[in-house]
């Protein structure tokens, strides 16, 4: 017999239903999203049509630029689909032939952790980018991005240590069969 379903006093309702205020803030991301495949274009251009006048370093620096857009692009991507799906709704994409393998098992904890290494991912092109370019950037800025970088790290590895033991107390809760 099936349990008769509560319905939440009208408080709870307008607490649960709050959280459809996060949809325009999504929307907005796809916009910005839509402006980063703009600066992709256009970049792209720009390398096509100055290959001939462009030493390696500055080619290479081109293609990091392009890098650095597209993986910006991917950590946009993370927080539209996995914030949705995680805090405002479900997608019901179960039966769809494209979507990604991460999110079969989205949650908040795995969230965080995409967003941390897309984070650092993108921190590292930009540190490769300011390594190239060495002898044109000041060696304190150098520094601080440098400094900025193993805070990124660490604050990974913190957040990733910190799940290790909530998950492992939560599984040591578990009554095991």
């Amino acid at each position: 017999m099936n349990p008769v379903p509560s319905h939440p006093n009208p408080i709870a309702r307008i607490i649960f239903a709050s959280r459809w205020i996060q949809l325009p803030i999504y929307l907005g991301l796809i916009v910005v999203q839509m402006i980063y495949a703009w600066k992709f274009l256009k970049a792209l251009w720009h390398l096509i049509v100055n290959l001939g006048v462009m030493d390696e370093n500055a080619i290479m620096l081109a293609v990091l630029n392009l890098i650095d857009v597209v993986m910006i692009a991917n950590l946009l991507l993370m927080v539209i689909v996995g914030g949705y799906e995680t805090f405002v709704s479900r997608l019901n994409t179960d039966n769809h032939p494209d979507q990604p393998e991460w999110l079969d098992h989205v949650n908040a904890s795995v969230l965080k952790v995409k967003l941390s290494m897309a984070i650092i991912s993108i921190s590292s092109i930009h540190l490769l980018q300011t390594f190239i370019n060495a002898s044109a950037i000041p060696a304190e800025k150098i520094q601080w991005q440098i400094l900025l970088h193993l805070t990124f790290l660490l604050s990974a590895l913190a957040m990733a240590y910190t799940d290790k033991i909530i998950n492992s107390n939560h599984h040591a809760a578990q009554p095991h069969h």
